[in-house]
């Protein structure tokens, strides 16, 4: 299996199943002597973990990580850094009914195609259980990034056709809080109650629902970027779209600004005292000819409903048969509130990458 690595300076190569012994990752490119947090990293990893409330997945991992190499002291080596996160509540026999059967709308199919051979475990390298490796390396990457000032911040911005108020200024601290006082990891308190009680209706119905996360990136200077083929747009675009059940991706404007002129799209510059030159708008995203140009980074990600539902479906199995399955186990009705902290690792893996790449190009 290839495709297991991500970046280029800063690097990471994810290793593990969902049903297996642990995940893992190691990270290739950390700079030496940087202050390492590991409480840091495990609040970040606490954020995915699941069985955390009622409208996720009930599997209890408490998703404690292990330095395996390449921290000393509390600080990186310059070394690769590798870490281990155990598997601990394993439910392989929930999966017994689907060993020659293709679930509607997972990787079982498609990995018998590719390989010949797969894990119906829970999907094995598959499942989203993969992405809490992400998660670790991306607290990394996010203490690397606000040494320099810049900071990720996500929210749930819509469960379905539930949509938050579209918070213009996102400000990290004030905003970070209130996040983290509900459930579903939504901005907006009065939405978030709205929201809570939905997914939780559709948990009782044994079915599941999509919804969306926008992603706000401060501070970032004007340069990150490479063209032609490693546009900072388009790193984010391959970050995002590799998470698990993610469907869609847009910046800035995104689909709605095909339908706006050049006259009212484009971002006027206007002087700033000397400094870098701001924008009067920001359909751009924060992102012009793929490079960062100074302003706030926009993005919003769309994450489909969950495959695995409590109802009957048509199907069939590995012979091309007929056949029938029903949803059993433990899974997410909804994956948008945990979805959130990997978004934010995803899209920092993408900015200390570039960051660590715009350094090397001039003196």
């Amino acid at each position: 299996m290839a495709g297991n690595t991500f970046g280029h300076l800063f690097r990471i190569s994810t290793f593990g199943e969902s049903h297996g012994v642990a995940i893992g990752v190691i990270i290739d490119g950390c700079p030496a002597q940087f202050p390492i947090d590991m409480e840091f990293i495990q609040s970040e990893l606490d954020k995915r973990r699941p069985g955390q409330s009622k409208i996720t997945t009930q599997r209890k991992e408490s998703d404690t990580v292990q330095i395996l190499s390449g921290i000393f002291e509390g600080k990186s080596t310059g070394t690769p850094i590798a870490l281990l996160i155990p598997n601990e509540d394993q439910r392989s026999k929930d999966y017994d009914h689907n060993t020659n059967v293709y679930r509607p709308s997972h990787a079982d199919y498609t990995y018998d195609a590719k390989y010949g051979i797969r894990d119906h475990r829970g999907g094995g390298r598959s499942s989203a259980r993969e992405t809490a490796a992400r998660v670790a390396a991306g607290a990394i990457a996010k203490l690397l990034l606000a040494h320099y000032g810049i900071t990720v911040f996500a929210h749930v911005s819509a469960v379905g056709t539930i949509n938050a108020p579209n918070l213009q200024a996102l400000h990290y601290d004030e905003v970070l809080a209130q996040r983290e006082e509900n459930i579903v990891r939504c901005a907006d308190p009065a939405t978030a109650k709205e929201m809570i009680e939905f997914i939780d209706g559709v948990r009782k119905d044994g079915d599941t629902v999509g919804g969306k996360i926008s992603c706000v990136i401060n501070g970032c200077p004007p340069g990150l970027g490479e063209p032609v083929f490693d546009k900072l747009h388009a790193d984010l675009g391959k970050a995002m779209l590799s998470i698990n059940a993610v469907h869609g991706f847009e910046y800035g404007s995104g689909f709605s600004g095909s339908e706006m002129r050049g006259s009212a799209h484009n971002d006027i510059f206007l002087t700033n005292e000397g400094k870098a030159p701001k924008t009067l708008t920001n359909f751009s995203g924060g992102i012009q000819g793929g490079i960062s140009n100074g302003m706030e980074i926009n993005f919003t990600v769309a994450f489909k409903p969950v495959a695995t539902i409590m109802h009957n479906q048509q199907t069939v199995n590995a012979a091309g048969d007929a056949a029938e399955i029903k949803g059993k186990g433990r899974h997410d009705p909804c994956v948008v509130p945990r979805a959130v902290v990997i978004v934010e690792a995803m899209a920092a893996l993408v900015l200390a990458d570039q960051f660590l790449r715009h350094k090397a190009t001039r003196l």
